[in-house]
């Protein structure tokens, strides 16, 4: 699920801000940014969080900022000798524009290295925690806001499942009579009146044909995955898995009720069938 957790403090004159972004995965993939000084702390930060979510791809960045650290100084007599060769070019070149001062002060030389960058201590280390948790209780209540949302959109189309199968269910018990209709239609233009067919022979023959369209498990298997889904959404815990072998398991019975199907009703019933579970399908990629 997508979402967005973000949290910030202070630690003896030290900015410390964490942004986490979740977006839709099959897996967990976390991608952690840090600062200098924070790469034994990594694995901690990790494990933080594949704790707290289980799908997705996860962005978190902790940024620090050392609001007490000197700007470093500029090099004056660089900076004087780089403007004067600027200012000479550009009077050679005709239409260049005058040199502009963010590109002299990026030239090589013009500022001078700062002081070292103070690395952060074991307080520090243990407030930047404290805020990585608080954004990810940010982060999280997000992806339940979402999870809210596409959990009433699942139960619609979960119903919508169960309304067409109901159709199919009457459809299905019109087939034998319409499948004996349709052979003695068959037989009558192939034979005429002459050649009389044997009516226990033709009783055996719908029953064949009947049996073969039987698609009864097929419906009650539906029922059952629709059962099974309403009682995943009123699951607390991670479910996108369970989801994803459920949509799996729907598709399976949809496909054979259209092959089993001998007539153009039921067939369509199946394809519409087919259309809402692709987007049960889709919808399940985003639950964790």
């Amino acid at each position: 699920m997508t979402g967005f957790g973000r949290a910030a403090c202070q630690h003896n004159g030290i900015a410390l801000a964490w942004e986490l972004r979740s977006v839709n995965a099959r897996g967990l993939d976390i991608r952690l940014r840090l600062p200098q000084g924070y790469e034994a702390e990594e694995a901690g930060f990790r494990a933080r969080l594949s704790a707290q979510v289980s799908r997705g791809t996860i962005q978190a960045q902790l940024t620090r900022v050392d609001q007490q650290a000197a700007a470093p100084p500029v090099r004056a007599d660089r900076l004087e000798a780089m403007l004067r060769y600027a200012i000479d070019l550009a009077a050679r070149i005709p239409g260049a524009p005058p040199p502009r001062a963010e590109a002299l002060l990026a030239l090589p030389g013009v500022i001078a290295a700062g002081a070292e960058v103070s690395l952060p201590d074991t307080a520090e280390i243990a407030t930047a925690t404290a805020t990585l948790d608080q954004a990810m209780r940010g982060l999280l209540a997000a992806r339940a806001a979402e999870g809210a949302r596409l959990g009433s959109l699942l139960a619609a189309q979960f119903d919508q499942i169960a309304a067409i199968t109901a159709e199919a269910r009457g459809e299905a018990a019109a087939q034998p009579g319409r499948q004996q209709q349709r052979l003695h239609e068959t037989l009558a233009a192939l034979l005429g009146e002459q050649s009389p067919v044997d009516p226990a022979r033709l009783a055996q023959e719908v029953a064949l044909l009947a049996s073969r369209a039987d698609v009864t498990e097929e419906l009650d298997r539906l029922d059952s995955h629709v059962a099974a889904a309403r009682a995943l959404l009123a699951e607390t815990g991670n479910v996108g898995r369970r989801f994803d072998f459920l949509a799996q398991e729907f598709l399976r019975e949809a496909n054979t009720l259209c092959s089993k199907s001998a007539s153009l009703p039921l067939t369509s019933l199946g394809l519409r069938l087919k259309s809402v579970i692709d987007q049960v399908k889709e919808q399940v990629q985003n639950l964790a």
